[in-house]
């Protein structure tokens, strides 16, 4: 099959590593991609949201299958624009999506459907929802409605800071069209934790659960992102809390989109708050996490091509996969300043040798090649990712690794997996 993958970031690097590596795929391509990705296809610069662009590549290449990587094109339809020109594609419709690219719409199903989550109110006016969070009282969770590239969500510890951020979002337009609206929620206690499974609109394989790090520095402290670091298997996310997922979640959630007429045709990633062994829904992506997408690839002994197939011809419960028992970590290189503004075109050395360090795979983010030379081109930058038979083993190779890479102008968090690790000794 000739293959294209949409996007340009680290998750689509893991996943056009894993699809490479298929004897299924005979041409690989990747628009725009990066410096990284340029190593396993084809890079076509074409942006991940320009759909009509993308459908004529796929055209002009006589593409047999696509696979989506990021949100924000399969929330504007990305999927259905494909489907309509005859092509094969990996990511469900616009309508679908929506429980990626509406908040409100995700809390009505689950009050629908008594999946368990946070207690909730939606609101556009900018008094009102004042007036909800005085009367709730802090710590409170305010989220802009839409998609805001993991940075719409503000864990408030008083009452001031919500109102602030309601006000920045509602009448400061901070995130534009996507903080049209706000959903505020209770504040969860727990601990957090990501699973996925794939879908095909009417059965359900999951996948493996894994631990990501949101918060920009060690500690957990700083604003959020779209994520440090993360790795597989969690400690807290076990095999019954697996299952209390698939049963209390994943399930009651698939079985509505299809009875609505939105069937969910995808990866389904769960990020669940886990309080005295209970599951709680914090949220749906309809798409792999990005960093999680890299570890669990790394983790994966199967074929990928034939699952994300299974997604979109049906009979994925025909199908198994088997997973490494081993630990995968990945430890994000990022610019600094961000997630708020920071500068391109530095330069970045030593990720030969870097990818020397055993069990190493380095997956590229926001990077562009200049002749020999790789620039940083974003924010999250690389992706230092590593296997080894136990966590702590996994993380000392990811950070000698990151240690042989020359780039002043980078940064990373230091206590990836401590709760793995802390747990452990």
């Amino acid at each position: 099959m000739r293959i294209l993958v949409v996007g340009g970031g680290g998750r689509e690097h893991a996943l056009c590593w894993a699809i490479s590596a298929s004897p299924l795929c005979t041409k690989l391509y990747c628009a725009p991609g990066n410096a990284g990705i340029a190593q396993v296809a084809e890079c076509v610069d074409v942006g991940a949201e320009d759909i009509a662009g993308q459908v004529a590549l796929a055209q002009r290449e006589k593409i047999d299958f696509v696979v989506v990587g990021p949100d924000a094109p399969l929330v504007a339809g990305i999927a259905d624009a494909f489907a309509e020109a005859g092509i094969k594609v990996w990511g469900p419709s616009k309508a679908a999506a929506q429980l990626e690219g509406s908040k409100s719409f995700t809390k009505a199903l689950c009050r629908e459907n008594n999946i368990p989550t946070a207690a909730y109110e939606h609101f556009t006016d900018v008094a009102k929802a004042e007036a909800y969070i005085r009367a709730q009282g802090a710590p409170i969770v305010v989220k802009a409605d839409g998609l805001a590239a993991g940075k719409g969500v503000i864990v408030a510890e008083t009452v001031e800071q919500a109102v602030e951020a309601v006000r920045d979002i509602l009448a400061g337009n901070r995130f534009g069209s996507a903080g049209a609206s706000v959903v505020i929620e209770e504040f969860m206690q727990g601990e957090e934790a990501s699973f996925f499974a794939l879908s095909d609109g009417e059965h359900v394989l999951p996948l493996v659960g894994a631990q990501d790090h949101k918060r920009a520095f060690d500690g957990d402290k700083g604003p959020n992102t779209g994520g440090m670091g993360a790795y597989s298997p969690a400690p807290i996310f076990d095999a019954a809390m697996q299952k209390r997922t698939m049963d209390e979640i994943v399930l009651p959630t698939v079985r509505a989109m299809a009875k609505a007429g939105s069937p969910f045709k995808g990866v389904l990633y769960v990020g669940v708050m886990i309080d005295k062994d209970s599951p709680r829904l914090v949220e749906f992506n309809c798409r792999f996490g990005d960093p999680e997408c890299q570890v669990l690839m790394m983790r994966l002994k199967s074929d990928l091509v034939p699952a994300l197939l299974a997604c979109v011809d049906g009979g994925l419960n025909h199908l198994d996969l088997r997973w490494s028992q081993e630990t995968a970590l990945t430890v994000i290189l990022a610019t600094k300043g961000y997630p708020d503004s920071y500068p391109k075109g530095s330069e970045i050395r030593g990720l030969d040798e870097a990818a020397t360090v055993e069990g190493v795979q380095i997956f590229h983010a926001g990077t562009r090649a200049n002749g020999s030379r790789i620039l940083a081109n974003g924010g999250r930058v690389l992706n230092i990712s590593a296997m080894a038979p136990t966590v702590e083993e996994a993380r000392a190779r990811a950070y000698r690794a990151v240690d042989l890479i020359d780039w002043p102008e980078g940064f990373c968090r230091r206590d990836i997996a401590w709760r793995a690790v802390g747990q452990r000794s």
